[in-house]
Formats: C-alpha cells, structure tokens, sequence
C-alpha cells in the first residue's frame, strides 16, 4: 500500500538517510541511559525503536496503522514513566524526531480522518515525551515550539497540494468542456451542410448536372468532416493538461475568411470586412476564437436562415474592446429532422466561448428582419516582434 493515496513513494535512498537517522539518535538515547536501571533503558530504547521504525516511510504498511501504533507506544511510554517513582534523566531524541516525521506525514498526506484524530493525539505526543525528564521545562518549551512550527508546515503544504488539485480538476473540467465544443462546432458546422444540401434538393427540381454539383458538394463536406474529427481525435489522444487539449485545432483569421468562402454559393454572398491592420495584431488565442465563434455563427445561419442571401462578418475594434458582427437577412428556417437541428448548445457554446475569453455575446433578431449574432471581447495589445 502507497504511503499515502494520490502522493508517489518517497524514493529509497530517502527511506534509508531517515532510518540511519533515526537510528544515530537512538544511538545517542541508549548512550545516555546506560547510568540507569536495565528496565527502564529497555523500555526508553524500546519505545524509541519502535517509534522510528514506523516513522520510515514504507509503502508496504500504510501511514494510518504506522502513526497509530507510535502514538499509542509513545503514549503508553510515557504514562508509565510519568506516573513512576523515579522520573528518567533524559530526552528521547530519537523517539521525537520520529514522532514530529509521523505528525507531519499525518498532517500533510494522510486522509482527512486520520489527520483529525492522529493529527492531535501525535502532537501531544511530542509535547509528553520532555515530561519523562527530571527538568522538564526548557526541554517541553523547545519541542512545543517545534511541534508547532511542524504542524503549522505541514497544514500550509496539505492546503496547497488540495489547491493543486483543485485546479487540476478545474482545468481538466475546461479542457472537456472546450473538447465538447469543438467537437459540437466541428461536426455540426460540416454535417449541418450535408443535411441542408440534401434537404435543398429534394425540395428542388434539379436537372442531373445540378445534381452532381449537390453531390460533389456534399462529399467535400463528408470528406471535411472527417478530417476534422480524425484530427480532433489526434488532439485529444496528444493532449497535455498542462499546455490544453485545444490547442492543436487552433486556426485563425485565414481560416475565417476560408469559412466565408466556402459558406457562399450561387444563392448566398458572404461579405467579410475585417479592419486593416487588425488581424496583424490578433493574438492566436484570441483570433482561433474568432474563427470558431463565426464557424458557429454560420452553422446556425444553415439551420435557422436557409433563406439567406447575404451575409456580413464584420470584425472591428472599439473603444472597449473588440467587436464581432455576423449578420443575415433570413427570414424561414429549413425544415430540418431533430437531429440536425442539435440541442440547442450552439448559443449558449457561443456565450460560454466568448465568457472564457473574457467577453459576452448577444445574439438576436434584427428589426429589419435576420439576424444577429454579435460578440464583444477585451482589447487585445499588439504581437511583439521577438525575432
């Protein structure tokens, strides 16, 4: 069993500098005994054997049994002697170096329960131990003082080691939340095209050259599809929760003006008017969400404005920040299955984006009619040239 659950075992050259340790200070103890009775050094040295012995970490006996059995050696110790006629004239070195390991093994790495209780009952332990001294008062003031400064240290590294973990949840819980959208605006962005193609032409009359112009369309969506889910696929098996599981499907402004060019047909114009000099300055963070808060934004113009003949993404930069405008002048949906029409996420993926990057995102209808879907982000400050 691990020395203690979620933290690695402490290496072996570690386990034995604590053992050669602990057993020079109890070296030391039985030194300074030897003026008394056979009985009493065998119960001092014994106490402070069996006290190191469980203060080495080994992974083999868990950190509650080892913390338990020294408390309840050292406690017993130490009632026996205290209560005895002769008190002994001498400090268990050895024996509270290995109490004040076990106190802060308890209290940094040990379950909550097990620093509840053993917490307490190890460092009283430590405080006891100077009792059994003929001069006890400078000896208990020392290690009172000491016990504290170990328990207070260990409290504080315990407390960062669940921040850590907190944060580490925190962030993998954002990395399965960005993966859900990516995958929502990947697939449904190009599976969203196919259905509205297919949907088109049973609604229409095409001639057979029509229809391979549907088909050709539909199969370089299929085809980017699929590209894009084999490469999310990739990004997700390569993720690193450190560095972020997203990173490798980044794209850019390029790629905006890609989505236009591929979004406009014969019956649809896509117009994109980007400010000069804009995207130069655009840090790549900030532009891949650009691209996909309009890749989604378009999305929702195939499923909600099919009508639409023209279409603006606009993105330009305001006193507070800056402000992305894609607009439409649809008026009816397609009449598109259940599935097709998603869960209804693509809005509120699109708030939640643009809340992550610091920003908010109203979408609504136009009063002329269409549509609007319009982001505000934090300004951005321009790319330096670290070349």
């Amino acid at each position: 069993m691990r020395w203690a659950q979620g933290h690695p075992p402490w290496p072996a050259r570690v386990k034995l500098a604590v053992a050669a340790c602990l057993l020079g200070l109890t070296a030391v103890d039985a030194l300074a005994l030897e003026h008394l009775s056979k009985t009493l050094s065998v119960l001092v040295v014994g106490c402070a054997v069996i006290v190191c012995a469980c203060a080495v970490p080994v992974e083999s006996v868990c950190l509650t049994v080892r913390a338990a059995v020294a408390a309840a050696v050292s406690w017993t110790v130490t009632l026996v002697l205290v209560t005895g006629d002769d008190p002994v004239p001498v400090v268990g070195l050895g024996e509270i170096a290995g109490l004040l390991l076990l106190l802060a093994g308890v209290l940094w790495r040990g379950p909550a329960r097990t620093a509840l209780v053993l917490g307490p009952a190890l460092a009283v332990a430590c405080v006891a131990v100077p009792a059994r001294d003929a001069d006890p008062h400078e000896w208990t003031l020392a290690f009172t003082l000491v016990t504290m400064v170990v328990a207070a240290f260990s409290l504080l590294l315990r407390a960062q080691s669940e921040q850590r973990l907190r944060d580490l949840d925190a962030m993998r819980s954002a990395e399965r939340r960005e993966l859900a959208r990516e995958l929502h605006d990947v697939v449904a962005h190009h599976v969203t095209g196919i259905v509205v193609q297919v949907k088109g032409a049973r609604f229409a009359h095409l001639d057979p050259e029509a229809v391979d112009g549907v088909l050709a369309g539909i199969g370089r969506e299929a085809e980017e599809a699929l590209g894009a889910m084999r490469r999310l696929v990739t990004v997700m098996r390569r993720a690193d929760p450190v560095r972020g599981a997203s990173r490798g499907t980044a794209a850019g402004i390029r790629e905006v003006r890609e989505l236009a060019a591929g979004f406009a047909d014969g019956t649809r114009s896509v117009e994109v008017a980007i400010e000069p000099g804009l995207e130069a300055r655009l840090p790549a963070d900030t532009a891949a969400g650009i691209h996909r808060l309009t890749r989604e934004a378009l999305t929702n113009i195939r499923k909600h404005a099919a009508d639409a003949t023209r279409v603006r993404i606009a993105l330009t930069s305001t006193p507070e920040g800056l402000e992305l405008l894609v607009t439409d002048d649809g008026r009816h949906a397609l009449p598109l299955p259940g599935p097709a029409r998603g869960g209804g996420f693509g809005i509120e993926g699109m708030k939640e984006r643009a809340a992550a990057m610091g920003g908010r995102l109203t979408a609504g209808p136009l009063p002329a009619g269409g549509w609007q879907v319009r982001a505000c982000l934090p300004p951005v400050h321009p790319v330096e040239d670290t070349a």
